[in-house]
């Protein structure tokens, strides 16, 4: 099956076999081999476009079911492809994004836009805005904590 080879140095390397009537070994190079598709895991793409700070973060959300496509779960190994969208839970915030292009390395903040459409609705970025605005409550410094019935006026206010 294997012949013994030897290696005559030159120039570059090559390759005879020790009995003549043997073929000398195919050889393959990397410019005769077949394309191969880029692959890219979920994780690394939602670091690698700013949607989380880190990519244990990114995987973390895959593993508890906050990054889906169709409406199903994916785990953090999964194969992005160009076109594809994905349902994102961050916080309190539901975004949809579509993959334009891929990039194993993270960029600035002003090139994500080469690399992801953004399908959000607006209104859910209204809808957090107004969380925000209106779901704090504000109290004097030094004030200390409420007493019961301001507690009690609160929640009252707050209608919960």
């Amino acid at each position: 099956m294997f012949c013994k080879q030897r290696v005559v140095q030159s120039s570059s390397l090559i390759r005879q076999p020790l009995r003549s009537n043997l073929e000398p070994l195919h050889i393959t190079t990397r410019s005769n081999l077949p394309p191969m598709e880029e692959s890219l895991r979920i994780d690394k793409y939602l670091w690698a476009v700013r949607l989380y700070k880190t990519r244990a973060q990114a995987s973390e959300a895959c593993r508890a079911g906050k990054v889906k496509k169709d409406g199903a779960p994916l785990k953090a190994s999964h194969e992005v492809k160009v076109g594809e969208r994905y349902e994102l839970s961050i916080e309190q915030l539901h975004k949809v994004v579509e993959v334009k292009a891929l990039l194993h390395n993270r960029v600035g903040a002003k090139l994500v836009e080469g690399y992801m459409t953004d399908l959000t609705p607006s209104e859910e970025y209204e809808r957090i805005q107004m969380v925000r605005q209106y779901g704090f409550e504000r109290r004097d410094r030094g004030s200390g904590r409420p007493t019961k019935r301001e507690r009690r006026a609160i929640e009252e206010l707050k209608g919960s």
